[in-house]
């Protein structure tokens, strides 16, 4: 697991591969057709997809003579489960601190009041 993790990071902390998940996300899209939308050279997007193919990110199917990629939802997957450990923690300490904010409002008012 912790080497898709580390495989996907890698392949995400290029600009380039994160605009490319972002046009083949909603349909599969041929090389030529990313490079276009992206205004990039096919041998630019070919590259890209290579690395976002090995980390599992996308997948490529032949249609014909044309090869189409989409994002590989099972390859976020790693990710996801990693960042998704982080929000448990991040809201029990934002309850705490709500709930201590909370009683430091009723015990200056009770002083107060």
């Amino acid at each position: 697991m912790s080497e898709d993790l580390d495989a996907a990071l890698r392949a995400l902390a290029d600009p380039n591969r994160r605009r490319i998940l972002s046009v083949v996300r909603d349909q599969p899209r041929a090389v030529g057709e990313i490079a276009q939308a992206l205004a990039m050279s096919q041998q630019a997007v070919s590259f890209h997809l290579r690395v976002l193919r090995g980390a599992g990110l996308v997948s490529e199917r032949h249609e014909r003579t044309r090869h189409l990629f989409v994002v590989c939802t099972d390859g976020l997957e790693a990710v996801r489960d990693f960042l998704d450990g982080f929000w448990p923690t991040h809201l029990a300490a934002l309850k705490r601190a709500a709930e201590a904010e909370a009683r430091g409002t009723r015990a200056y008012g009770r002083q107060h009041g």
